[in-house]
């Protein structure tokens, strides 16, 4: 995979990863858990509709898909689908950082894991 391939696959897992935290931040801005019923999905879809991070969240993955397209244009599927598991390091890192969620050891371990793997298969 030459550095241009690599870097449209990149670029396809970042903004995967930011559309989930941008999600994540706006069902948080919304007070957290979503419960729909008959009575309040009206309500609760424009409620969702109107938060700008998951606004900005549902626009990441719009870019996403089509820088994605073009990573896949490029690389063999087998190579770069399995690429899109170093979105878990970066949301997990990016919710770290910017939601306060915790990183146990094991999901420390689990994260190396993922890394190792990503590295094996991209020299591939």
């Amino acid at each position: 995979m030459n550095l241009a391939t690599f870097g449209f696959i990149l670029c396809g897992v970042l903004l995967n990863a930011c559309a989930q935290l941008l999600l994540k931040a706006g069902t948080n801005a919304m007070g957290g858990a979503i419960h729909l019923s008959a009575s309040n999905l009206l309500p609760t879809l424009i409620k969702v509709g109107t938060q700008l991070p998951i606004l900005g969240g549902l626009a990441c993955y719009v870019i996403s898909v089509f820088v994605w397209i073009v990573g896949l244009s490029r690389a063999d599927v087998t190579v770069a689908y399995p690429m899109l598991s170093m979105g878990y390091v970066v949301s997990a890192v990016g919710a770290w950082l910017f939601l306060g969620e915790v990183i146990t050891v094991q999901r420390l371990v689990a994260i190396g894991v993922i890394l190792v793997g990503v590295t094996l298969l991209a020299r591939s």
